[in-house]
């Protein structure tokens, strides 16, 4: 069913939907932490490290996938919000057409710049060749990737957070089956690993559609959706660029740092690998709360519910920072004894960089807890100009830091510059939502008192449905009328 977050308490509302998007993320990270486990402890070391090298290639190209289709899902959130259904077929059919070209197109310009962004990024010459072949096998698998988020990213824009779950615990499974199957029986080395990972998500995609044609009629689309206006296919990329644009562009500065890591040694990288694995895996319940975040701020969005919004964000800062803290308790404990299971040739240099990094990183969550927080509240509400802004200053901050205290410091300089440049992110994120929710606040006075509404719920629709629909469908509905 359907999951309406402009009613209800915002605290309970937003746990509920939080709660099974973060055990997916985690899901979603294990497998991806399995598979490093099985490469370091199958092949070795090298191999190991070349998997994680990859990490910002991987975020450059997927992480622009997952921008685009979070961002068509708020379109289709907002006229969920709005009492669209009409809306919402429509945006859902633009969003199948748009990931569609954009699979294709993707698949080819990744592919054939793997080797080229490898040698810039100075990867060693022992990891080298793993990084690619593991890289290559995910990209020509991209579309399954691609509407594998499509499909998660609309279920949970009209409140189903529970489907994506379950398709993902069962590619986690079926994942590490066939890690083993690729790896060690067809002798496919680290490739296997990446076509593990792709025939995995693929299956889940086809789950997600399935069900969602099943189980929801507001999904239930015909031909005729997917002939709209320019501009509302526009209002799409609009919604989706800015974001997808802000993972690649985060993308780059993390390539950057790739870069400045990987003349420090295939040693050093190796224990980056597996500290990162490990702190992907301890934050997604801010990942899992910046989603509720984007989908709450969406909907209520759509139904002019501002002061909702504003209470919402405020409670979500509030269990963001107990999850930080908790994260920190866990890496600070555990960091040496989970690094020891990505291989059997861990020495102790390796286990001290990697708490190093995992420190460090626990020590400032607080800070990538209102990144996930007010950049997700500023696209819910459709400012993905400004979450690309934010990306962008992001980005500067962690290249500099990168480049000027490695030089100084080493690899504890690769350390810091993850929190210098989320500190520099949150400053304009919160200031840009701020005045955000200011402005809104003020049109809404000026409509209020304009038009003094007798009917509260009849005011609301009218005003939510331009936020939504197609302007084309909305004038031929009104000439039929």
């Amino acid at each position: 069913m359907t999951k309406d977050l402009t009613v209800g308490k915002p605290l309970k509302s937003i746990i509920l939907f939080m709660l099974p998007i973060m055990i997916g993320n985690i899901f979603q990270q294990l497998y991806s932490m399995v598979d490093t486990i099985i490469v370091g402890q199958t092949i070795s070391n090298q191999a190991l490290a070349g998997v994680g090298v990859t990490n910002s290639m991987s975020l450059l190209i997927i992480g622009f996938v997952q921008g685009l289709t979070s961002g068509f899902s708020v379109k289709t959130s907002q006229c969920f919000g709005a009492r669209d259904e009409e809306g919402v077929k429509k945006s859902l059919a633009a969003s199948l057409a748009l990931s569609t070209v954009i699979s294709i197109v993707l698949t080819f310009v990744a592919v054939y710049t793997t080797m080229p962004l490898l040698r810039l990024m100075q990867t060693p010459e022992d990891i080298i060749g793993y990084a690619n072949d593991y890289i290559v096998a995910v990209y020509w698998g991209l579309a399954a990737t691609v509407f594998y988020n499509l499909g998660s990213a609309m279920l949970r824009a009209v409140g189903d957070s529970r489907t994506p779950l379950i398709f993902l615990i069962f590619a986690a499974v079926l994942n590490v089956g066939l890690d083993f199957l690729f790896i060690l029986e067809f002798d496919m080395g680290v490739a296997g690993a990446g076509w593990a990972t792709v025939l995995s998500q693929a299956i889940s995609a086809v789950g997600c559609f399935v069900v969602m044609f099943a189980k929801f009629p507001v999904y239930r689309i015909r031909l005729r959706h997917f002939v709209s206006s320019v501009k509302f296919y526009w209002q799409h990329i609009a919604l989706g660029l800015p974001m997808a644009l802000q993972f690649s562009i985060i993308a780059i500065g993390i390539m950057v740092q790739q870069a400045a890591l990987n003349r420090l040694g295939s040693v050093v990288v190796t224990a980056y690998t597996a500290a990162n694995k490990i702190d992907s895996i301890v934050n997604q319940s801010l990942a899992a709360l910046g989603s509720a975040v984007a989908t709450f701020c969406g909907q209520n969005y759509g139904a002019m519910r501002y002061d909702r919004i504003r209470q919402g964000v405020r409670l979500s800062m509030l269990v963001g920072i107990i999850c930080a803290l908790i994260g920190f308790a866990f890496v600070g404990l555990l960091a040496k004894p989970l690094t020891r299971l990505f291989s059997s040739e861990i020495t102790q240099e390796i286990l001290d960089y990697s708490q190093l990094y995992l420190l460090w990183q626990g020590g400032m969550y607080i800070f990538l807890t209102a990144i996930y927080v007010y950049r997700n509240a500023l696209q819910g509400i459709g400012k993905s100009t400004f979450a690309m802004l934010g990306g962008a200053i992001e980005v500067a901050m962690r290249v500099l830091a990168s480049l000027l205290l490695t030089k100084a410091l080493g690899y504890t300089g690769i350390c810091i510059s993850n929190p210098a440049a989320w500190i520099g992110a949150d400053t304009f994120f919160v200031i840009s939502y701020l005045a955000v929710m200011r402005n809104l606040r003020k049109q809404q006075g000026m409509r209020l008192s304009a038009d003094e509404p007798s009917d509260g719920d009849h005011i609301e629709v009218e005003r939510a449905q331009p936020v939504c629909a197609d302007a084309a469908f909305v004038g031929q509905e009104a000439n039929r009328a």
